[in-house]
């Protein structure tokens, strides 16, 4: 006897959702700044533990993620699968340069690009509170980046990060479309496939070579900052728009903040705070409407 299909996902657990993954995407950071190993090398490990872990979820679950999918679908997932080994190598990178705070903040500008990107595919009118959000979230990026020198390591981390949030800015619109109709949790399987196919060609002769701690932090990295998060990140579009879920991933850098701070001492200066709050309230003020 098949199974009823699942309710809808009401806005207010999306919410939850999307919150909770962006607790892990702060986490990611901190995890990637750890890890010695390359950014490709880091996303390829990364991949692989999440397809493991993902399909043995599916499997469980008495559902095989590699079938039943339609050619759009598969299309679309490809296509997500590819944009997302770019912003994980970009975005890593930017850590690696730049540390968790450039490469966060940084990466939380990925909101404008949505609104384009968003505005641009599915001609849909930005509203002018979501305009305000977003003047709100680039004065909080301007309070909590500091000055940069063109020729500094930290201006590269910087850059890799913008970039890094413009590609996962087209992530998310890709995301919208396949969310309707494909699972989170098979659309995760299918797009870390995509990054495996994408990266081991580049990556097989180091990941051999990679230190017995860094395992253990890629391992982390694909079952909770991957496998989970991206999970409930594309479940949660289904009742979410990208721009909805632009806004709440800008908190990324600010748990990450918070999290550096509890874990290593780091305490936020005055201009970290003021931006911090600046961003917070954006979010907040998104999720009322």
């Amino acid at each position: 006897m098949s199974q009823p299909p699942a309710p809808a996902l009401s806005r207010h657990a999306a919410l939850v959702r999307m919150h909770a993954a962006t607790v892990l995407f702060g986490v990611s950071g901190i995890l990637g700044k750890l890890c010695q190993s390359s950014a490709p090398v880091l996303v390829c490990g990364r991949a692989l533990f999440a397809v493991a872990a993902l399909g043995l979820i599916c499997l469980s679950r008495r559902e095989t993620p590699w079938r039943g999918l339609n050619r759009r679908d598969a299309a679309s997932l490809a296509l997500s699968g590819a944009l997302l080994a770019v912003h994980f190598v970009t975005f890593f990178q930017a850590i690696k340069l730049g540390g968790v705070a450039v490469g966060t903040l940084g990466f939380a500008c990925f909101p404008a690009f949505t609104t384009l990107f968003e505005a641009l595919t599915y001609r849909e009118r930005p509203s002018a509170a979501e305009l305000w959000s977003l003047v709100a979230v680039s004065l909080g990026l301007v309070c909590l980046t500091p000055s940069f020198s063109l020729n500094s390591v930290a201006t590269q981390g910087l850059l890799w990060a913008v970039l890094s949030g413009a590609v996962y800015a087209l992530v998310a619109v890709v995301n919208r479309r396949a969310a309707a109709t494909v699972s989170g949790m098979r659309a995760c399987w299918w797009q870390n496939v995509v990054i495996l196919a994408c990266l081991l060609p580049f990556t097989a002769n180091a990941l051999p070579a990679v230190p017995p701690l860094d395992w253990l932090w890629i391992a982390c990295l694909g079952l909770f900052c991957t496998a989970l998060a991206y999970s409930l990140y594309v479940g949660s579009l289904t009742a979410l728009k990208a721009r909805q879920a632009a806004t709440i991933i800008t908190l990324e850098p600010v748990y990450a903040i918070l999290m550096a701070w509890a874990l290593f001492g780091a305490a936020p200066g005055p201009r970290t705070v003021l931006g911090g709050t600046l961003i917070l309230g954006a979010v907040l003020y998104g999720n009322r409407r």
